[in-house]
């Protein structure tokens, strides 16, 4: 089960990476109007690529907080940063799929929730 948790837990470091990337240098690409539901106008906006671009900062520091948790962090505060940072996704996702996109709550939170219920099995 520790394998199993620490692939799905990975899981979702690298989508937060990827939906940086995305946030941050690809929204004019047609994989980020589809992936964000929103149109080519609103993505081409200024103020929409600065928000976004900033938006995709967290999620990196969300990945990268992650990562670093899981490979360089002694067993118990490991596993307090890896709930912590894991729990963030699933909060962003509820709250993401309230005010955003409902889609988010499956594509985010759902290998968050799932994560988060695995580190907790493969710990306990």
């Amino acid at each position: 089960m520790k394998l199993a948790s620490d692939v799905l837990v990975m899981m979702v470091a690298l989508e937060a990476l990827f939906i940086m990337i995305l946030e941050m240098f690809l929204t004019q690409t047609k994989m980020a109007r589809k992936a964000f539901d929103l149109s080519q106008e609103y993505l081409a906006q200024k103020q929409t690529r600065v928000s976004m671009a900033n938006q995709g900062l967290y999620n990196g520091f969300i990945g990268v907080g992650i990562i670093l948790s899981r490979f360089l962090l002694p067993t118990g505060i490991r596993m307090f940063n890896l709930y912590l940072f894991v729990g963030f996704v699933v909060i962003a996702a509820i709250y993401g799929a309230i005010t955003a996109n409902k889609k988010i709550i499956i594509s985010q939170g759902l290998p968050a929730m799932i994560a988060w219920v695995s580190l907790f099995i493969a710990n306990h």
